[in-house]
């Protein structure tokens, strides 16, 4: 069978030695003779597993003393809710850089002003807005790290004088962050960690229990960390694959790895889209997502789009489509693509031009 090369947005490419576990897990976890996928929560064998999994994330990413780390469901979409319901005592700061930060900030509307303090929908989100003024009495600013959508990235923590929320569901765990920066983190799991269905959440414990409205239980942090994030029964499979990710990623030399390589992948198809007389990037070169490379057809050459298409189909090619709100390619370079597969790519691209 001919190899695949998984450049889906997400659900998104993993590790391979990661799937094997998660198989063997299925069929025996843990030596319990039962499936992970039908053991309890509660028991000690997979209490261990969240035990480690929250270890290793405090660890790979330097977490400081004062935060916790909880697993959720519901997806980033559900802390688009849940961040101001906690977090938001009267006004915040939103900064729009695509269509993930739109609907933030729609849901934070609820709950009190908002404050855009910048926007590049002006060019269809193909850059991040510098120069703009945070107002200094807002609770928080809020930012989506990377936008998979469009491409476009934040590549290092923002200097402002408030702290900070963030959404980094699509590039969790390929750069250092620095934590104190922020009262909460947040991300659907499905693109650098695990399969979909699973929610990580790093929050400040000392931010929460500050604002005067009721919250409901099930919304509250509180009731998860006091829970260990046992409150309902959590999606156990996924944190048994987040925990084979995070070994993963501590065994080949951790965030600064993961850096170093997504730089590299990154560098290597920009250099191709930029070099190719059929492709053109679709973002200001500064703010270029390591995460999601996105390029379209040149102009002149826009009626090959579906036939460059069904060309890396055949030759092994999956998900490079873009989304369908930009249209063009997307190739998804997450910490689990190797680096063949955008070697691969390449080839591909190369080999249609020539044949073009």
């Amino acid at each position: 069978m001919m190899k695949k090369h998984n450049f889906y947005a997400g659900p998104s490419i993993l590790p391979q030695e990661v799937i094997a576990a998660t198989a063997d897990a299925v069929k025996n976890f843990s030596n319990t003779g039962l499936s992970v996928l039908e053991v309890s929560h509660r028991s000690k064998e997979f209490q261990a597993v969240v035990d480690e999994a929250v270890v290793l994330f405090k660890e790979l990413l330097q977490i400081p003393e004062g935060y916790s780390v909880l697993f959720l469901g519901g997806g980033a979409s559900s802390q688009f809710c849940m961040a101001p319901y906690n977090l938001m005592k009267g006004k915040t700061a939103y900064l729009n850089t695509g269509a993930w930060a739109t609907k933030a900030i729609k849901e934070a509307k609820f709950f009190g002003e908002v404050v855009e303090v910048a926007s590049s929908k002006d060019k269809n989100f193909t850059y991040i807005p510098t120069g703009y003024t945070v107002p200094s009495d807002v609770d928080y600013l809020h930012v989506t790290t990377n936008n998979t959508i469009y491409g476009t990235e934040l590549h290092q923590d923002l200097d402002v004088n408030v702290p900070m929320v963030a959404d980094m569901s699509s590039d969790i765990f390929s750069r250092p962050i620095d934590i104190k920066k922020y009262v909460c983190i947040y991300g659907g799991a499905q693109k650098n960690l695990a399969p979909a269905g699973l929610t990580f959440v790093i929050i400040k414990d000392d931010a929460l229990g500050q604002v005067d409205r009721a919250i409901p239980t099930m919304l509250d942090y509180r009731t998860h960390i006091k829970k260990g994030s046992m409150f309902n029964t959590p999606p156990v499979m996924n944190i048994f694959t987040a925990l084979e990710t995070l070994r993963w990623i501590k065994k080949i030399g951790g965030v600064a790895e993961m850096q170093r390589r997504a730089k590299e992948k990154a560098a290597l198809l920009y250099a191709e889209v930029d070099r190719n007389k059929l492709f053109k990037g679709t973002v200001e070169k500064k703010d270029r997502s390591y995460m999601n490379i996105c390029f379209v057809m040149e102009e002149k050459y826009a009626a090959l789009e579906n036939a460059f298409l069904e060309f890396a189909s055949l030759k092994g090619m999956v998900g490079i489509k873009g989304h369908r709100s930009v249209g063009g390619f997307r190739a998804s370079c997450y910490n689990a693509m190797p680096l063949e597969s955008v070697k691969a790519l390449i080839e591909c691209m190369k080999a249609f031009e020539a044949k073009n």
